[in-house]
């Protein structure tokens, strides 16, 4: 190298320090393969108290890990769903599925359904998680919530979430509300 070269190298590293640590971050630790199996074996588990709530599993629609979830009822006002979508309409509630069996995770989305009527909730959201099966088939509490949700008379739409909010881990529920506060917009 020259000398105007080392020179101009030395004025462009000024200010720079030395990183000390040399240890690199490799993000989270693998989760182990046995606890991940018997979480997907416990999750198709059929629970013995049978909950009749309305929602089938006749017919459900697999939906992949990274894939967005949009839907609305007819009669929804396109501007309402495109609000919803971008995450510009405030949610009043949050519900997070993640870990669930499906049966458990139905139930406590029936009773989370019904409590935010209860409180006329305009907006919620609800996390299912996307994860990857080793089996190499479908997100499950993903696919069935987005099933079910369909079936409920109280849900006007949904789409996933914005990635601050979740991404496609998550959806944005609009719900009906009655009188409380006047009409639906």
């Amino acid at each position: 190298m020259q000398d105007d070269e080392i020179d101009l190298f030395a004025a462009q590293m000024r200010g720079v320090r030395r990183i000390q640590v040399d240890i690199a971050d490799t993000g989270k630790p693998r989760a182990d393969r046995l606890q991940v199996a018997s979480r997907r074996h416990n999750a198709i588990q059929p629970n013995d108290r049978v909950k009749v709530d309305g929602l089938s599993d006749q017919f459900v629609i697999d939906v992949g890990a990274e894939d967005e979830l949009y839907w609305a009822r007819d009669g929804v006002q396109e501007s309402q769903m495109r609000k919803l979508k971008a995450g510009q309409i405030e949610f009043e509630g949050s519900l997070d599925l993640h870990g669930m069996r499906v049966e458990q995770a139905r139930e406590i989305l029936w009773e989370f359904l019904a409590e935010a009527a209860k409180h006329e909730v305009r907006c919620a959201r609800v996390t299912h998680g996307k994860a990857a099966r080793v089996d190499g088939k479908r997100p499950m509490i993903k696919s069935h919530v987005n099933t079910w949700l369909r079936q409920h008379p109280q849900v006007l739409g949904f789409a996933s979430c914005t990635p601050r909010h979740g991404g496609t881990g998550a959806i944005y529920l609009l719900l009906k509300r009655t009188m409380m506060e006047g009409r639906d917009e």
